[in-house]
């Protein structure tokens, strides 16, 4: 297969300057409603990913994602949200981004172009062979990644990317590469449209289908999220009372003791908590 930049061809619409703000918008809605349909497309690769990350993280492998731009930004707040919904430590699923911090808010010039930098980044982890690595690149062409990947691999380390072009170099560095074609953007090359988009649903898929697996959810309840404010501790109130039919001060008490859901309902039932 030859390589085609598809995140870059030409967009489909054109004069978008010209154009009333409805009919922009409606544009814009009309292409997102693509991405749902090509991540479906590629549920096999994730279920594949997501089958190997369990084993690895029940024997303590951490998620590394790995991007620059959108991109890293995409995977920094996938990871920073798994602490406060699953309560889990932020060094299980880990967000690492070209140029460090600073590149989440402001671009860091070349960052994205040093072949050796996103090893030496995951080097500071003393990552290893229960860990996972997960590069993310719309354009599939990012050295900073490719090259990470490419040294994990050697370092037998499980990989996988995420791009929006087929065939893209990225793929041929990762042992599972999840190829998401959205087509072209609505602004042409503007990839933090349909390709961010896609990219966020797929963290999302891969990060919720591990912290299930994991025991992070019982039910269809975020039964051990943080209880960072009022909001999630009258959640958190409202699942004991569902589970022990207990009056809310009292499950409120409960909860507030124990720190989460689920070891404020295992303390209740006299089970020994392990999380």
């Amino acid at each position: 297969m030859t390589f085609v930049k598809i995140s870059e061809q030409s967009s489909l619409y054109n004069d978008l300057e010209k154009k009333p703000v409805g009919e922009i918008l409606r544009d814009i809605n009309a292409e997102d409603h693509k991405v749902a349909e090509a991540v479906g497309r590629t549920i096999p690769r994730i279920e594949e990913l997501v089958n190997k990350i369990v084993p690895r993280m029940k024997r303590g492998g951490r998620i590394f994602y790995m991007g620059a731009g959108t991109s890293g930004r995409i995977g920094v707040l996938d990871a920073s949200e798994i602490p406060p919904t699953f309560g889990m430590d932020p060094g299980w699923v880990i967000g690492i981004i070209a140029g460090g911090d600073t590149a989440l808010r402001n671009p860091v010039e070349n960052a994205e172009d040093d072949k050796l930098q996103g090893w030496k980044d995951l080097e500071k982890f003393d990552i290893n062979t229960n860990d996972t690595v997960i590069g993310i690149a719309a354009s599939g062409t990012t050295p900073y990644v490719i090259n990470a990947l490419l040294e994990c691999r050697r370092n037998g380390i499980l990989t996988a990317a995420i791009t929006s072009n087929p065939d893209a170099p990225i793929c041929h560095a990762a042992d599972i590469p999840i190829e998401m074609i959205v087509g072209p953007e609505y602004v042409t090359g503007s990839s933090r449209m349909k390709s961010g988009s896609g990219q966020k649903m797929i963290c999302n898929m891969i990060t919720t289908t591990v912290m299930i697996k994991m025991g992070r959810v019982k039910g269809n309840k975020m039964v051990n999220m943080q209880l960072s404010n009022a909001k999630l501790v009258d959640r958190g109130t409202r699942m004991v009372i569902d589970e022990l039919g207990l009056p809310y001060d009292e499950a409120k008490r409960l909860l507030l003791m124990h720190g989460s859901v689920k070891r404020a309902v295992d303390a209740f039932n006299g089970v020994e908590c392990n999380d």
